[in-house]
């Protein structure tokens, strides 16, 4: 049997300060090829690049993944700031109607760290530029040394910080056959206010939107603001999402292909 197409968008990036480029981070890779049992495809964040008609023609599934860039202030009726730059105007551009399309058409969409946030904004929901700085909220960056470096131990990074408190008998309960889960964390955008269609299911300990889901979405329209392609491979709360996406999606093509 075929394995299944995914679709991992890329975002825009400099290469020795001359070349641009469209990069996907090979752990959303791998976690596609090793847990979905799938076949990665990156394709452009840009709406130049990548027609969506086209490509949810081609593909059986979507990742919208981590980003460095977040999702810029305007789209949600904020003023940006230099402060928390950089940004990726056209990575929204595509991203947020290929979300709509996704959920219009069935097709399964799975969004993590920005994506996640792309998932509410795209549903006219906003964001917070920096959780942090909301009172009562824990810092959810990344893990620095004391000289303000980002730590050099990626386990360290990327272990788990916080615990996540679902939406009892929700669909991420009924993923992980619980109602509390741990997980990392590595943003500073954060879910201000939830969007029309956005059902939050998951809460970190300072109140912070962990888990969302599409209200009506008529397939796997489920996001995370955790980092749950760094260890499917080994972490069964990841593992658990990405099968659950992988079995989505091959219902998906069964169905219309």
């Amino acid at each position: 049997m075929a394995r299944p197409v995914i679709g991992v968008i890329g975002n825009r990036h400099i290469v020795e300060d001359r070349f641009a480029v469209q990069m996907a981070g090979e752990r959303n890779l791998s976690a596609v090829a090793e847990v979905v049992h799938g076949l990665p495809l990156v394709f452009a964040g840009s709406p130049a690049l990548t027609d969506i008609p086209a490509l949810l023609d081609a593909v059986d599934g979507i990742i919208l993944t981590g980003a460095r860039a977040n999702v810029h202030p305007r789209l949600f009726h904020t003023e940006p700031s230099p402060k928390y730059e950089p940004y990726d105007e056209n990575r929204d551009a595509l991203a947020l109607p290929l979300i709509e399309a996704c959920v219009e058409r069935a097709v399964p969409v799975f969004g993590i760290c920005r994506g996640f946030q792309e998932m509410n904004v795209a549903f006219g929901g906003s964001l917070h530029p920096e959780i942090r700085e909301l009172p009562g909220r824990m810092n959810h960056r990344m893990p620095r040394l004391e000289n303000g470096e980002i730590h050099p131990d990626p386990t360290v990074v990327f272990a788990d910080r916080h615990t996540v408190r679902l939406v009892p008998k929700g669909a991420f309960a009924r993923i992980f056959g619980r109602d509390t889960i741990r997980v990392n964390s590595l943003h500073g955008q954060g879910i201000l206010e939830a969007g029309k269609r956005i059902v939050i299911e998951g809460l970190a300990e300072d109140e912070t939107v962990e888990a969302i889901r599409i209200q009506d979405a008529p397939g796997f329209a489920l996001g995370v603001q955790w980092h749950a392609e760094y260890d499917p491979q080994t972490n069964p709360v990841n593992r658990a999402l990405f099968e659950t996406f992988g079995a989505a999606v091959r219902d998906h093509r069964g169905l219309t292909k």
